[in-house]
């Protein structure tokens, strides 16, 4: 990979796209980094030793600008680069991470045919086993696609999908980290209170997800045959699952699924009213 990435936003995604570059084989020469914090910036430039700089510097010459911070900080970052005189000798197609943003709303701010991807990842990013959605804006190419598509394939893996299916997106894989997190969290703490030690029941829980993590991505199997054969009838895979089914377990994943999906429809809605002429903004997100 030859292109020169800017990425805007130190944060926990940030960083663990950088990390997640620089182990692929991405040289530090060719990432830059921005980040308001000094202190995050310090952290950052000497930890992978690349360029953290301002925005002016970091997109001179950047065939690939990433947007990767929160949600109200991104109107600044906009502002921002639209003072950035353009070096016409470089393509450049901005790359937003931000959840809940539609697409357009870069593209009412950014000058008039901006190429923009949206993309929804997760922090698995930093253990190159990201899962990436990709919706290209109006003025993205399929070469620019592709091109980004490569970029996020060498952290994990990449899907495109429309538009209109990224509130599903951060659902399910932009939120679904924690959502295991969560689940390894709840059997460490039942496996203390039948009487493992933490240490033991944290490195049963770890292996436990991680193996079965394995078999789903590379077994072939569907997740309902891979539990049915482990689940022999009378057993004790069996009294788990009932008890799991009779607490809700599928009832609680949908409230909590469909939550994620509303609250980033929200944002969506909140950016295009705020950056709608009808309601106090200049059309330009």
């Amino acid at each position: 990979m030859s292109e020169r990435v800017a990425i805007i936003g130190g944060g926990k995604i940030g960083e663990a796209l950088v990390a997640g570059l620089l182990s692929s084989g991405k040289p530090a020469r060719d990432l830059v980094v921005v980040e308001a914090s000094s202190e995050r910036a310090e952290e950052i430039a000497q930890e992978y030793k690349v360029l953290v700089t301002d925005i002016a510097t970091a997109v001179e010459n950047a065939q690939i600008v990433v947007i990767a911070v929160k949600p109200d900080a991104v109107d600044g970052v906009l502002a921002e680069l639209g003072k950035v005189d353009d070096n016409n000798d470089v393509e450049r197609v901005t790359v937003t991470l931000v959840a809940g943003l539609p697409a357009a709303k870069y593209e009412n701010a950014l000058p008039a045919g901006s190429p923009v991807i949206r993309v929804m990842s997760n922090t698995p990013l930093l253990v190159n086993e990201a899962m990436s959605a990709m919706s290209a804006g109006r003025y993205a190419t399929e070469e620019q696609v592709q091109t980004v598509s490569a970029l996020l394939g060498a952290v994990g893996k990449v899907m495109v999908v429309p538009e209109n299916l990224m509130d599903a997106v951060t659902a399910i894989s932009g939120s679904g980290p924690a959502y295991v997190f969560l689940l390894a969290e709840s059997m460490i703490d039942a496996g203390v209170s039948l009487g493992l030690t933490r240490a033991q029941a944290a490195a049963l829980a770890r292996q436990t997800i991680r193996g079965a993590g394995a078999m789903l991505t590379e077994s072939g199997m569907t997740s309902t045959d891979l539990r049915a054969a482990v689940t022999s009838p009378g057993g004790t895979t069996a009294a788990a699952i009932i008890e799991l089914e009779r607490a809700g377990i599928r009832p609680a994943m949908y409230a909590a699924t469909a939550a994620a999906a509303a609250r980033s429809s929200q944002l969506s809605r909140r950016s295009e009213l705020e950056g709608s002429p009808g309601n106090g903004g200049d059309g330009r997100g």
